[in-house]
């Protein structure tokens, strides 16, 4: 199968097109202006855990902190040991946060954390994100903090 990427680039936009056998089979438009965070994957530092609000704020480098809830922390990542997971169901299941940990059990001031963007910042809000890391690709979603498999619908034989 011969394919060829094409990349062009301009101050407004940046055009991405995937050719196989002659044939565009992706195209990836980013328009400057309409450019949002969703997706975006930071290294953040906790400024304020918010105990009555189950919630915390994180310093991801942009103008305003970004708001991480409690729902969307993984447990095993705010330890500083290493998570091995083996086909015991009980290790998988304790792996995940459950929603009776209160925040201040999980996250600490001045901790640093790898997040991912949820929701863009609107307005005097700053962005939502998560620690639930997805990274999609064409014809899958490799989701590191899932114990779960899946299978696109949109894959044709």
């Amino acid at each position: 199968m011969n394919s060829d990427l094409i990349i062009n680039s301009t101050p407004v936009e940046t055009r991405v097109a995937l050719i196989e056998n002659g044939v565009i089979s992706d195209l990836v438009i980013e328009r400057q202006k309409d450019k949002g965070l969703v997706g975006s994957i930071y290294k953040g530092r906790i400024l304020r855990v918010l105990p009555g609000m189950q919630a915390c704020f994180v310093d991801i480098g942009l103008d305003r902190a970004a708001f991480l809830y409690v729902g969307d922390i993984r447990d095993d990542a705010t330890s500083n040991d290493e998570l091995i997971i083996d086909d015991d169901e009980e290790e998988k299941e304790s792996a995940r946060v459950s929603n009776k940990s209160p925040i201040q059990d999980l996250v600490k001031e001045g901790q640093e954390i790898l997040v991912q963007v949820a929701k863009d910042p609107i307005g005097t809000k700053g962005a939502r994100i998560t620690m639930h890391i997805s990274l999609p690709g064409r014809n899958l979603v490799y989701m590191p903090t899932v114990a779960h498999i899946g299978i696109s619908r949109r894959i044709e034989k």
